[in-house]
């Protein structure tokens, strides 16, 4: 297993770093009900969370660490509904056209962002594991 490369780590910071200020800052400035700020910033955090277990679930497969199916399709269908759920919500407010884009785009490239630092993280563990056994 090799380490990744820092220009990645990085990059896969910035990328959940810009995608969740961006939609947190947008949430917070917009002219919405607080309970619709609530629901955004739900699907958000639920989104995360799940596109982090669906990258654990597929990784833990490939390396042929038991994961159940029901867990393994627990993941796949909340990173879905989190989108559905981002999109019927957005389908259906009074925002502007430009509003609804940037919150989506934000919301993808924080979904992106977690399961590349998910990645990483996994990957530097295990390639820290690895460099202790052969010392």
């Amino acid at each position: 297993m090799s380490k990744p490369s820092n220009a990645f780590i990085g990059a896969s910071w910035i990328a959940l770093g810009a995608g969740m200020a961006g939609y947190l800052i947008g949430l917070s400035r917009a002219e919405m009900a607080l309970n619709e700020k609530g629901y955004y910033f739900t699907i958000l955090m639920y989104g995360l969370f799940s596109v982090v277990s669906v990258q654990k679930t597929v990784r833990d497969r490939l390396e042929k660490i038991p994961v159940t199916d029901l867990y393994y399709g627990i993941s796949w269908f909340s990173t879905i509904l989190a989108i559905v759920l981002l999109t019927v919500g957005l389908w259906n407010s009074t925002l502007l056209p430009s509003e609804k884009g940037f919150y989506a785009f934000s919301f993808l490239l924080s979904l992106f962002g977690g399961i590349a630092v998910q990645k990483n993280t996994r990957d530097l563990h295990q390639y820290n594991k690895n460099k202790v056994e052969e010392d």
